[in-house]
């Protein structure tokens, strides 16, 4: 079986861990904060937050932000649940906002016209989480734009999109949000096992998240609410949680980020190679803007079952009865039974559900080779019946 993505291990990412292990610390040692400064550094960020996955970092994002009962998150329904479930763990309720059907990613006129229709109500969310879907930037000067119009918070869910860049400026620079977010999961850019990490331009933001991920307990004198009683002393200050990143995760993470620019780049040579080899076949890849460079987590196509005469599952049942791993990303989250029963029904973000309903995720990571390549293209050239337009 050919995956839709995996990791890919170097011996120097494994002496990096076994260094580790000879070390005095696996867990809150000096390597996190180490990767911390090296992410941060590396999108132009003043500060990084490491946390033990991207969906605490989303958790404590919101939180740091003051979400609570009675506000509102809004996302894109085409993304993992996490990036809506992290509202209702602050207590708040999540709208969504439709797609645009080229890239996948949150429809900023879409955004605008649900704010404009809100405002009117006398509503307006506390956060958007626009979703970097495939690795592809959201329109984020039209999100930001937005923001200080109508007065919320942006929080970039770039689990996708570490090392991608929009207008020339790197994905986690939080140019136009408030909080930018990285998946470090196996199958994404850069991996430490499991894991995620917070950027942002933002001190108190900063102090804030990492105050929360460890159980909200502060060793810091400024922040006791009286004199230390000894070196021992620290004090839990708020109500956090364990979302601690292990040095043992941050050295693999630390080895990982020094070969960022050659995984995206052979993501980007194998990304062309599919775009040349499908062309003419019934379906279509997802569109790349010109103004901002992908990190391409994935690969994404758009069956037409008018044109090919089979249905997106036949298409996809095919390619894995042929040893391909494809996948679906994803499908929507407000058709997820949790948030049916919360309300939403089908039909009310039309563009997403049409999206999911042809999309298929072929294998994309950077240690596949030409031959599996051809491999996938010519088990997908089957299972469309081999027709060219």
């Amino acid at each position: 079986m050919i995956p839709y993505g995996r990791q890919s291990i170097s011996r120097a990412d494994i002496e990096a861990v076994e260094d580790i292990l000879r070390s005095d610390f696996l867990t809150q040692g000096p390597t996190v904060p180490r990767f911390e400064a090296a992410v941060a550094e590396r999108v132009g960020a003043a500060y990084g937050v490491a946390v033990n996955s991207a969906t605490s970092a989303l958790h404590v994002a919101c939180q740091a932000l003051g979400v609570g009962p009675g506000d509102e998150v809004w996302t894109s329904p085409i993304t993992f649940v996490a990036s809506a479930n992290c509202a209702l763990y602050c207590g708040a309720d999540v709208d969504f906002v439709d797609v645009d059907p080229a890239t996948g990613n949150m429809d900023s006129r879409a955004l605008e016209a649900k704010l404009v229709a809100a405002a009117k109500q006398g509503r307006r969310p506390k956060i958007v989480i626009p979703v970097h879907y495939s690795g592809e930037p959201c329109d984020m000067a039209a999100i930001g734009a937005l923001a200080e119009r109508f007065g919320f918070a942006v929080v970039e869910d770039a689990s996708h999109a570490i090392g991608g860049e929009y207008c020339g400026t790197p994905v986690g620079a939080c140019e136009h949000s408030d909080i930018a977010v990285f998946s470090f999961h196996p199958v994404k850019i850069i991996t430490s096992g499991e894991g995620g990490l917070a950027t942002t331009q933002d001190r108190d933001l900063a102090e804030r998240m990492a105050l929360l991920r460890n159980h909200g307990i502060t060793r810091a004198p400024q922040r006791m609410t009286k004199e230390p009683e000894g070196p021992w002393y620290y004090q839990q200050v708020e109500l956090g949680f364990n979302y601690r990143l292990t040095d043992l995760q941050a050295a693999l993470g630390l080895s990982q980020l020094q070969r960022i620019e050659t995984f995206i780049d052979r993501r980007h040579e194998l990304a062309a190679r599919y775009d040349e080899l499908l062309a003419g076949l019934p379906l279509s890849p997802l569109r790349r803007a010109q103004h901002a460079r992908s990190a391409l987590h994935l690969y994404v196509i758009q069956t037409d079952p008018d044109r090919a005469g089979r249905s997106r599952r036949a298409i996809f049942e095919s390619l894995r009865a042929d040893g391909i791993g494809v996948q679906v990303h994803y499908i929507p989250v407000h058709l997820q039974p949790f948030y049916t029963q919360r309300g939403f029904r089908r039909g009310d973000f039309p563009q997403a559900e049409s999206f999911y309903e042809r999309a298929i995720s072929l294998p994309l990571y950077p240690d596949l080779s030409f031959d599996q390549q051809d491999e996938v293209v010519a088990a997908l050239r089957a299972a469309v019946g081999g027709k060219e337009t």
